[in-house]
């Protein structure tokens, strides 16, 4: 049973690194490379297919759609409580530093972990999450880096529309056609590769500044985050690949859009804060998110 468990975390968990690892070592040796083409399609066309073709996947019902937003929103709201409380501590910017506490990286790392653990039943839920995310980051997220609201980055946020159109699907339990389903599935796999290369990519780039402070945030992001999605589970009674789906992805580290975006809105000081406590997150998953993976496969299934 031992080794089961532990071959199955393997296989979960190498993919992933492996294609990180890929993009690290490739944008060490291209350090001019220009990435901003991925994120480009991948932000217009790849997540858009992924979240559509994962929603739609395994007949996701609508009622578990809704439920996973608002608890995913609940969770958000309770890594909001630690950040703040954390930020006010090390005297950093509440607004601007919040983003990497509160965001973690759902959308590519979290999505293709929960993809080889659960496969499309997870996958499922997993994106039901991730959509929530991609939303808070074109309205959150740039709130805070610019410190006003601004509704137009939302107006053009096609993720947004994606998520709604596959809603309408789910709600109305619409069969998608098979070519539909077919290419945003080809698509959305291609962004998975594409998009956790580009992770890779930027990571060799991003430096540590502020390496005390940085290490407090990027553990409080690491163990923080599933202490609270532990709590959330068991108020809820989740359960099976429910629970471990939640578990996953309310533990992984902070989001690279979090930076793109503070690059674009923020001072370079903040920018900088937030670059760190990405890679250093990111880095130290690498320890953490096979004990995360091995917890959620064994203590909730």
């Amino acid at each position: 049973m031992e080794i089961e468990i532990l071959k199955k975390l393997f296989e979960v968990i190498f993919p992933v690194f492996f294609i990180i690892g890929i993009g690290y070592l490739f944008g060490k040796k291209n350090p001019d490379f220009d990435s901003n083409v991925i994120t480009s399609f991948a932000g217009t066309v790849g997540v858009p297919s992924l979240l559509f073709y994962s929603l739609t996947l395994s007949n996701l019902d609508f009622n578990i759609f809704l439920k996973f937003a608002g608890i995913t929103l609940l969770c958000i709201g309770l890594f909001t409580l630690m950040g703040v409380i954390l930020l006010i501590i090390l005297k950093r910017n509440i607004l601007r530093e919040l983003p990497p506490i509160i965001l973690p990286n759902m959308g590519n790392m979290g999505m293709a972990f929960c993809l080889f653990a659960y496969g499309a039943k997870g996958f499922s839920i997993a994106s039901a999450i991730a959509s929530v995310i991609m939303i808070l980051h074109f309205t959150v997220n740039i709130f805070l880096a610019k410190g006003k609201f601004s509704i137009e980055p939302l107006l053009k946020s096609i993720p947004l529309y994606v998520i709604c159109i596959a809603g309408i699907f789910l709600y109305f339990k619409i069969p998608v056609p098979k070519f539909v389903s077919n290419t945003t599935m080809l698509l959305g796999y291609t962004t998975i590769v594409l998009v956790l290369s580009s992770l890779g990519i930027a990571l060799s780039s991003l430096r540590t500044v502020s390496i005390k402070k940085t290490l407090i945030i990027s553990f409080a992001r690491l163990i923080g985050g599933p202490i609270i999605a532990f709590a959330v589970i068991k108020f809820f009674g989740l359960t099976g690949y429910q629970a471990g789906v939640l578990f996953i992805q309310c533990s992984m580290p902070a989001a690279v859009l979090t930076y793109l975006l503070a690059k674009m809105y923020s001072p370079k000081e903040q920018a900088d804060n937030i670059a760190s406590v990405i890679a250093t997150s990111t880095f130290i998953s690498v320890v953490t998110i096979p004990v995360i993976v091995f917890i959620a496969l064994t203590a909730f299934d």
